[in-house]
């Protein structure tokens, strides 16, 4: 049996179904329109049978002057009414609003993944540029230093490049121990997968620290550029696709958290030769791929959200030719797998 709050209530104006207070008073639709509108006008209506005509919904076309009148007298107020500009502004407001309801939001599941991807990257990818300066750098690398002489020996660069590299690939291989969907592979697959994609997740982590506008490394207080790549013997075709990635990746304006999905979508990548768990970790892969869509799509609405995604993972096919890249440029280079013999066996 229905209350009397929810029978339907009638419109003091007209009579019609009440939508709810309007200006002060309950009315209908179209009272309310009627009523916006007629009292912003310079200039009101005037009634031509002194004001006695029936306002009803049938007749409440008739005489708009009676039916402003009756609208007064129902309590409707013309100071409630907004501006134009603050309608509009508004409706600008109620349609933030409704977007912000309807953006993808993380579950539970995504928001613990990120907090653990997040939590392995500052323990040991974080801070780990700032600490290259402890392996033997040239004093040419130094910012503050005259640039690179042109007869600078080769061997002190070639001796800190292995180094910081080596180093590189040790804290990846942490930061992967840390993930429990990593730990809860099988061994061999463990190993497999970072055999495959640790080069590319020092990239990604790397990425953090280029400078688009001089194209340099920023690294704490050394700065490495595209001559020192050449100097220690990489080609000059290799070092620019690596350049360019790094420009373009640099270019999207990432946040952390989505460098670390990132580089977890590296991570669990099922196609490493090696992998026996193809399904499950082609499952992992998925989970980290959706969470990261999600988490993309969960940010405010930016120019730099627009196929971002889509363009992500275009830059995880050009990591794979630096990846494969990389492997044939060590092993030209005289001198340096003797010096990296984790990175000879990462690139065997």
């Amino acid at each position: 049996m229905a209350t009397g709050e929810d029978e339907p209530k009638n419109c003091v104006v007209c009579g019609d179904r009440a939508t709810g207070y309007h200006f002060h008073a309950l009315t209908c639709e179209g009272c309310k329109g009627f009523f916006r509108r007629t009292v912003s006008k310079s200039t009101g209506p005037t009634c031509p049978f002194a004001g006695s005509c029936e306002v009803s919904k049938a007749q409440r076309r008739h005489c708009p002057a009676c039916r402003l009148q009756k609208c007064l007298d129902a309590g409707m107020r013309k100071d409630m009414i907004l501006s134009a500009e603050a309608l509009a502004l508004r409706r600008v407001k109620q349609a933030q609003r409704r977007a912000q309801q309807a953006r993808m939001q993380l579950s539970k599941e995504q928001e613990e993944l990120i907090r653990t991807l997040l939590g392995a990257h500052t323990r040991h990818v974080g801070t780990m540029f700032e600490q290259f300066v402890h392996f033997r750098p040239p004093a040419y690398l130094f910012i503050r230093h005259q640039p690179s002489p042109a007869l600078a020996p080769v061997l002190p660069l070639l001796m800190h490049f292995a180094d910081i590299n080596t180093f590189m690939v040790q804290q990846i291989i942490k930061f992967s121990k840390e993930l429990p969907l990593f730990r809860s592979l099988p061994m061999e697959d463990q190993i497999s997968l970072l055999k495959g994609a640790a080069v590319e997740i020092c990239h990604i982590a790397l990425n953090s620290t280029f400078c688009p506008q001089t194209r340099n490394f920023l690294c704490g207080p050394l700065r490495y550029t595209m001559e020192d790549g050449t100097h220690v013997g990489f080609q000059v075709e290799f070092l620019e696709l690596v350049f360019r990635f790094h420009g373009t990746l640099r270019q999207l304006q990432l946040q952390e958290p989505e460098y670390v999905l990132l580089a977890a979508m590296a991570l669990f990548s099922p196609d490493r030769p090696g992998v026996t768990q193809r399904e499950e970790i082609d499952q992992l892969q998925e989970e980290v791929a959706l969470t990261l869509q999600s988490y993309i799509k969960g940010q405010q609405p930016k120019p730099r959200n627009r196929f971002l995604y889509a363009k992500l993972l275009g830059l995880l096919v050009e990591l794979r030719s630096i990846n494969d890249g990389y492997g044939y440029q060590i092993q030209r280079i005289q001198g340096l797998p003797a010096m990296m013999p984790l990175l000879q066996e990462i690139c065997s």
